[in-house]
């Protein structure tokens, strides 16, 4: 019998995520803030609710989303960036509360391998996180929030920098110039390995456990960052700025791949 799969937050990553679990015979329910997307969503064939998160409640009908699903994906990245101080925890406890409303007992709650913060040398889920950005701080208190409670069972995938069709960092850093910590190594993974390891887990019925989803390669950004450049035919970034020797982690999937999972896409284009 196929799940009824909810993923709250269609955007990059939800919407062909969404889109995938359709066409594996998966009945798919998805969220967005949109109203313009919420017909895109329909025309797909996905189950579509207009719902927004804010820390002063849930706008949308969020309890008929949540009860006709028995699987739900929780995609929805913490803005905390440009000036914006909203709490993330705020709306994620507003989410949880929803939840325990309801009969929803299986969660992935997408997360970020920010959570870690600056920790140098190599990283796995066993790795303490220290989070060191306020985006990371609030990342792993909703994660214990729902690791914490024992009548959910929750996975959290924690992926490093996400690439795809029609996004990559390269884009943003080509012109820029004097940056920091050249020699770092790279954490990416392309979106059509978030999707995979995603259903993976949930084919595999691996709950309650912590993931890292990173490529299994790690260039230094100079050397990756002015190879993907060129390829694109756009200035490389330069990084003629001061480095540091501290704080090169290189996150590995240590838990995916000691399943005998692979990754299938190259960070390489």
């Amino acid at each position: 019998m196929n799940d009824n799969i909810g993923v709250l937050g269609c955007g990059w990553l939800g919407l062909p995520l969404a889109k995938y679990f359709l066409s594996q015979g998966h009945k798919v329910y998805g969220s967005t803030t949109s109203a313009e997307k919420l017909r895109l969503l329909q025309k797909d064939g996905i189950h579509a609710y207009h719902i927004s998160l804010s820390p002063a409640g849930i706008h949308g009908d969020i309890q008929g989303f949540l009860s006709n699903i028995n699987i739900l994906i929780i995609n929805l990245p913490p803005k905390l960036r440009s000036g914006n101080q909203e709490s993330f925890v705020e709306k994620i406890k507003l989410l949880h509360s929803e939840i325990k409303e309801n009969t929803v007992l299986k969660i992935i709650f997408v997360s970020s391998t920010a959570v870690y913060g600056e920790v140098d040398g190599e990283v796995t889920e066993t790795t303490v996180p220290k989070p060191s950005t306020e985006s990371g701080r609030q990342l792993l208190e909703c994660e214990q929030l729902f690791q914490q409670d024992n009548a959910l069972e929750t996975t959290i995938i924690r992926f490093g920098g996400l690439i795809g069709p029609n996004r990559h960092p390269v884009t943003m850093l080509s012109k820029r110039q004097k940056l920091t910590n050249g020699n770092h190594p790279v954490n990416l993974i392309h979106l059509d390995d978030c999707i995979h390891m995603i259903s993976t887990l949930i084919e595999n019925n691996y709950w309650n456990q912590v993931f890292n989803g990173v490529y299994p390669l790690h260039p230094t950004k100079k050397e990756y960052y002015s190879s993907e450049a060129l390829k694109r035919g756009i200035p490389s970034p330069d990084y003629s700025g001061s480095s540091s020797d501290k704080f090169s982690k290189i996150v590995l999937s240590k838990n995916f791949l000691d399943k005998n999972h692979v990754f299938q896409t190259s960070i390489l284009s």
